[in-house]
């Protein structure tokens, strides 16, 4: 095996979703088109406008956690340290046997913080608690996700906790490959997210992109001209990424694939008549891999089903790989927009797409108004090496990643 420091390998692969508990349970409902958007059940929604999610269902966190976690974690924590359980043994690691200041831990966070902040108001209410802003509240419980991943694997590596909404995945992704590259071994990565909260979803909402369909159908419809809005959802993935040193060293005898670039842009300010930033992030990350336009082989699309957004990513998409130049598609049509989770639940699909040969489909996106983009909507074969996902947070954040088949 050819060994190269600055490669940096994907060994294992964690997945929460809507639509599958596991990599490979999602893998087989999203190959399938199946989707796990539906009614929200952690609360009554009935009073409110936007009833519909990407929820999880069958997920028993005292299953897989000790007592003691489950009194001190939110569901978002819980998912995430299941998760990071799951990328070990995928990759058949086990921290206790390492190095601690080999092992960090680098992920993202964005809306999940509103349960955890919605129980300290409820504590505060019922409790006369010490008043606490909901700054600290939020930045301290950003802090704890990552944190408790580490504690609990013994992870005293470089760590921390990008916030850039939906962008922030790719991000944090981003920033393990640079520690890696600075010489650490390993670095659990990626990002879950769970917001389906009564008030995480007033805020939400608040922010006026949430489709308000009640068909599960018909909810949400990136780059079609029905398009109204997106589904939330909670979930996400991490990643276990290594040095290629490294994994040569422990002898892996299976690679996802590689983090091969990434680039990130943010869009000028609103009527300053400067083009949005997409389409440069996408050029930036194509320049980092040393990969041309003509060899990327799929696009995971951020998807925001609504029509300007849409009409940007297209045009960023056409303008870097041609009309119709690279099949598109966005599986979260099946998950719901999971902010920092959907971006690398869209890593763990590309890498999957690549050991398999399929590509997920764009589901039930039917009145056809698709921008020239090649848009799946049902699942297809073909030879995926390289692939590119895109993301974009709310505010200006352009983010692009592209991963590719490794070869030794």
């Amino acid at each position: 095996m050819r060994t190269d420091a600055h490669r940096t390998l994907v060994t294992g692969l964690g997945v929460a979703a809507p639509n599958g508990l596991g990599a490979e349970a999602y893998w087989d409902s999203t190959r399938a088109g199946r989707s796990g958007i539906r009614q929200i059940t952690r609360f009554d929604p009935s009073a409110y406008p936007a009833q519909l999610a990407g929820e999880i269902t069958g997920f028993a966190a005292e299953e897989h956690l000790p007592g003691r976690l489950l009194a001190q974690t939110d569901r978002m924590t819980r998912l995430a340290l299941v998760s990071a359980d799951w990328a070990f043994a995928d990759a058949g690691i086990r921290p206790e046997e390492l190095p601690e200041f080999e092992m960090g831990v680098i992920t993202a966070s964005s809306a999940g913080g509103f349960e955890f902040g919605q129980n300290e108001l409820k504590a505060l209410w019922s409790k006369g608690s010490q008043y606490v802003s909901a700054y600290q509240s939020f930045a301290w419980f950003y802090a704890v996700n990552s944190g408790q991943i580490s504690i609990r694997n013994g992870m005293r590596g470089p760590s921390g906790v990008l916030v850039s909404d939906q962008a922030g995945g790719l991000d944090a992704v981003a920033q393990a490959r640079r520690q890696i590259r600075k010489g650490t071994s390993l670095v659990m990565s990626g990002a879950v997210d769970a917001s389906i909260c009564s008030w995480g979803w007033v805020a939400q909402m608040a922010g006026g992109r949430l489709s308000t369909s009640r068909d599960p159908e018909r909810a949400y419809l990136p780059f079609d001209a029905d398009a109204r809005g997106y589904v939330p959802g909670e979930g996400g993935a991490l990643m276990m990424l290594e040095s290629e040193e490294h994994a040569r060293q422990r002898g892996v005898d299976r690679v996802y694939g590689e983090i091969a670039g990434y680039g990130t842009t943010f869009d000028p300010r609103p009527g300053s008549g400067r083009a949005p930033g997409l389409h440069r992030a996408l050029e930036l990350a194509l320049r980092d891999a040393d990969v041309a336009a003509d060899e990327v082989d799929l696009v995971l699309a951020d998807a925001a089903a609504l029509p300007e957004p849409d009409r940007v990513e297209a045009e960023a998409i056409t303008k870097v790989f041609g009309a119709r130049g690279v099949p598109v598609t966005a599986p979260k049509t099946m998950t719901g927009r999971l902010y920092s989770g959907a971006a690398p639940l869209d890593l763990a699909t590309a890498f999957l797409s690549i050991r398999d040969g399929v590509i997920p489909p764009t589901v039930n996106t039917s009145n056809s108004h698709h921008h020239d983009l090649d848009l799946v909507t049902e699942c297809r074969t073909a030879m995926v090496r390289t692939a590119v996902v895109v993301a974009r947070g709310y505010g200006g954040f352009n983010s692009a990643m592209v991963v590719r088949a490794y070869a030794a």
